[in-house]
C-alpha cells in the first residue's frame, strides 16, 4: 500500500546488492563471502528468511564484516524487524562511519518507526550534511525530518484519549475493522475477517447497547470474495463497499452499492464508469446528502501512490471524478476517507503528511471559498508510530470508532469508540426522523421528501421514504434554517420549519407526518412562509415554500384554493385582522406573478380568531402566526 515508501526501501535495498559486485569486501573470510553471495541469490529468488540466515552466518564467521551488516539491517527492516534492523545499522556505522550514507538516511527512518524521534532527527541531520543528494532522496529525507520534528512535539502535548473496547457482542478472537453507523446509531456495520475471508456483520442497538453482531447478508457476502471498507448512507438504506475479483467487476477492487430491502438487501450493482476502472477503486464514503461519493483509487491523474478522489452525482449519473488535490493528497498515499454527515468536515489517513511514523489521521475543514484546507493531524496519542486508519464518526461528531490490534483487545483487531476532542470534532449536526403516512387509513406512504437550506434555497436532502414503513432519516447542520416538504400524488403535501440558528443541542427531531388527500376543506400549514414582525412582505426564505405550492397546482390543475393569514393576539383585532389580510394577499400575488390563475385563488384574513395554540406561550403565539392554503373546489 505505501508505493512511495516501498520504492524507496527498494532502491537502497538495490544499493545495498550493489555493494557486493561494485566494491571489495571488508572481509578476507572466503566463507563470510560465500554465505554473503548465497545470501544476495536467496533475495534475488526472493527468499528473504534464507537470505536472513546467510547474513546471520557470514556475520559469525566475520563480526567486521560491514557489507554483510548492512544488508541484514536492510533486508530486517524490509520485513518490519525494525529494532534488529537498527542494530546492524548501528554496526555499521561503528565499523565505519562513511561507509555509505545511506545508512543515515535508512536508520533514521527505522527510527521513526520504532518512536525514537529525537534519535531518527540526528542521523537524517547527518545525512543532510553529505553533498550532491539526489532531489528524490533529498525530498524524502526532508519528510522524514518533518516526521520526526512534528512527532517530539506532538508527544509534548498530547491529546486526550481514551478508547473504549466495544465488547463482546461486537468483538471477537478474529479481526474486526472499519465500523460505520447510520446517524441515529441505530445499526453499526463493520468488516470481520475469518480464515483470510473478510464479510460484513450488523449490531443493532437495543435499549441503549449494542446487540450481538449477525452475518450481514447471503446477498451482500461471499465465501469466495473478500467484502470490506464499506460507507452507510445516513438513513442506513444505501451500503457502498468494496468488493476485488468478482466476475462482474472492471478492476481488481470496484465500488458496489447495496440497496436496503426490508430485513434484507439487494444485490450489489457494480458502479459504472466512470468511477470504476480497470485500476483499483476502494474505500468509499457516501456524502450527507448521498451526492457525492469519495474514494481511493492508484488511477492516473494522481500527486502519488494511492490518491482521494471524489464524484458527484449528476442528471446522467456519476460525474468524471475529481482528486482531491494537494490540500489532501501528497506524493504518498491517502486512504480510509470519510466525510462527516456535515458535509465541511473530512477524516482520512494518510503517510505524506508530518505525522509519527506509517499512516496517520487527519482531518480537513471546507474552506469558506469552497476549497479544502490543510489537513491537522488527530494529533498523539490517537496517532502513533503504528499504522491508524479507517476513523469514522458518529452524526453528532462527539465519538469516533476506529480499530486497533496493540489494546489488549479480544485478538486480532478490535473496534474501538473514543471521544473526539472538542477542536478536532466537525460542525453540530442532528438528524431529522419521521414517517409517512395516510391521514385516514395511516397506512405507510412511499412520498417524496425534500429538505431545503432556506438561505440558498438549495436541497440538502432529497429521497422518498420506504415503502414498507414510511420511514425517513436526514441529517442537517447547524447554523442554518431548513425546510421540509413531503409529497405524494392524491396528496396534499406537507410543511415543516427547522431554524438551526445558534443550535448547540444534540437533540434529534422526529416527525410525524399525516398525508391528507386532496379533498374540499382540507387544508396545509405553509411553515416556511416568512414575514417580518408586523409586516407583510415576503421573506426570499419563502421562495422554496411558495416554488412547492406553485409545483402542487399545476400538477392539479382543476383545483381552487383558498390562502388564509392568521396572527397571535398581540395588537388590536383590527391590526391583526388586516396585518393577515395583506399576507394572505401577498402570497395570493406571489401565485399569480407566478403564472397561477386569479380564478383559482381566493385569500381571506382571519386575524386572531382562528389559533391553532393557546397564546400565552412564545411557541403559541409562533404557531398562530400563520399562512395556510385550504381545498375549496376540485
Amino acid at each position: 500500500m505505501r508505493i512511495a515508501f516501498v520504492s524507496i526501501l527498494l532502491f537502497f535495498f538495490s544499493v545495498a546488492v550493489a555493494w557486493g559486485q561494485q566494491r571489495q569486501y571488508s572481509t578476507k573470510n572466503s566463507e563470510a563471502i560465500k554465505y554473503f553471495a548465497q545470501a544476495n541469490q536467496s533475495l534475488d529468488e526472493h527468499y528473504y528468511d534464507e537470505a536472513i540466515d546467510d547474513l546471520q552466518k557470514a556475520i559469525a564467521e566475520d563480526s567486521k564484516f560491514v557489507e554483510a551488516h548492512a544488508q541484514l539491517g536492510d533486508v530486517l527492516r524490509m520485513r518490519h524487524m525494525y529494532k534488529p534492523a537498527i542494530e546492524q545499522y548501528l554496526k555499521v556505522i561503528e565499523l565505519s562511519p562513511d561507509f555509505n550514507r545511506s545508512i543515515y538516511l535508512k536508520i533514521g527512518e527505522t527510527e521513526i518507526y520504532q518512536a525514537k524521534y529525537p534519535e531518527a532527527q540526528k542521523y537524517i541531520e547527518k545525512y543532510l550534511t553529505y553533498p550532491d543528494i539526489s532531489a528524490q532522496n533529498n525530498a524524502f529525507a526532508q519528510k522524514l525530518m518533518a516526521d520526526a520534528r512534528f512527532s517530539i512535539q506532538a508527544i509534548q502535548h498530547p491529546v486526550p484519549f481514551k478508547p473504549i473496547n466495544m465488547g463482546p457482542n461486537i468483538n471477537t478472537a478474529n479481526d474486526e475493522y472499519l465500523p460505520v453507523a447510520t446517524a441515529d446509531e441505530s445499526m453499526l456495520i463493520f468488516t470481520r475477517k475469518i480464515d483470510k475471508n473478510e464479510d460484513f456483520y450488523k449490531s443493532l442497538k437495543v435499549n441503549g447497547k449494542w446487540d450481538t453482531a449477525t452475518y450481514l447478508s447471503d446477498r451482500i457476502n461471499t465465501e469466495q470474495y473478500n467484502e470490506g471498507a464499506q460507507s452507510i448512507s445516513q438513513d442506513g438504506k444505501y451500503l457502498f463497499f468494496t468488493g476485488c475479483n468478482r466476475p462482474d467487476g472492471r478492476g481488481r477492487c470496484d465500488i458496489y452499492i447495496s440497496q436496503k430491502k426490508g430485513d434484507d438487501w439487494g444485490k450489489p450493482l457494480d458502479l459504472s464508469p466512470p468511477i470504476n476502472t480497470a485500476g483499483w477503486e476502494s474505500q468509499p464514503s457516501i456524502s450527507a446528502d448521498g451526492r457525492t461519493l469519495y474514494f481511493v483509487s492508484n488511477k492516473k491523474g494522481g500527486y502519488g501512490g494511492y490518491d482521494i478522489w471524489k464524484s458527484s452525482l449528476t442528471d446522467k449519473g456519476w460525474g468524471e471524478p475529481e482528486n482531491m488535490g494537494p490540500n489532501i493528497n501528497t506524493a504518498y498515499d491517502e486512504q480510509s476517507p470519510f466525510i462527516h454527515a456535515d458535509d465541511s468536515t473530512f477524516y482520512f489517513c494518510s503517510n505524506g503528511w508530518p505525522g509519527l511514523g506509517n499512516k496517520d489521521l487527519f482531518v480537513s475543514r471546507l474552506g469558506k471559498d469552497g476549497k479544502w484546507q490543510k489537513p491537522e493531524n488527530l494529533g498523539y496519542p490517537i496517532n502513533t508510530n503504528g499504522d491508524e486508519n479507517g476513523l469514522t464518526l458518529t452524526a453528532y461528531g462527539n465519538y469516533a470508532f476506529f480499530a486497533s490490534d496493540n489494546l489488549n483487545g479480544f485478538g486480532g483487531y478490535d473496534i474501538y469508540t473514543f471521544e473526539l476532542p472538542a477542536n478536532l470534532r466537525p460542525h453540530i449536526v442532528t438528524y431529522v426522523k419521521g414517517n409517512v403516512n395516510d391521514a385516514k387509513t395511516k397506512e405507510p406512504l412511499e412520498a417524496a421528501v425534500e429538505i431545503i437550506d432556506l438561505q440558498s434555497n438549495l436541497p440538502v436532502y432529497q429521497d422518498y421514504s420506504s415503502t414498507d414503513e414510511g420511514d425517513f432519516l436526514a441529517t442537517i447542520t447547524s447554523g442554518k434554517n431548513y425546510g421540509l416538504n413531503i409529497s405524494k400524488s392524491g396528496y396534499l403535501f406537507y410543511s415543516e420549519n427547522f431554524s438551526l440558528v445558534g443550535y448547540k443541542e444534540q437533540k434529534p427531531f422526529h416527525i410525524k407526518a399525516l398525508l391528507s388527500p386532496i379533498e374540499i376543506g382540507n387544508k396545509v400549514i405553509l411553515k416556511n412562509i416568512f414575514f417580518n414582525t408586523n409586516k407583510f412582505d415576503l421573506q426570499p426564505e419563502s421562495k422554496a415554500e411558495l416554488l412547492k405550492l406553485i409545483e402542487f397546482l399545476n400538477v392539479n390543475p382543476t383545483i381552487r384554493i383558498e390562502i388564509s393569514g392568521h396572527t397571535d393576539n398581540v395588537g388590536t383585532n383590527q391590526f391583526n385582522q388586516t396585518l393577515s389580510e395583506n399576507r394572505a394577499r401577498s402570497v395570493y400575488q406571489y401565485l399569480i406573478t407566478n403564472g397561477i390563475s386569479a380564478a383559482r385563488l381566493v385569500y381571506k384574513g382571519y386575524g386572531e380568531t382562528q389559533p391553532i395554540a393557546p397564546n400565552i406561550t412564545d411557541e403559541g403565539k409562533a404557531q398562530n402566526r400563520r399562512t395556510e392554503f385550504m381545498i375549496i373546489a376540485k
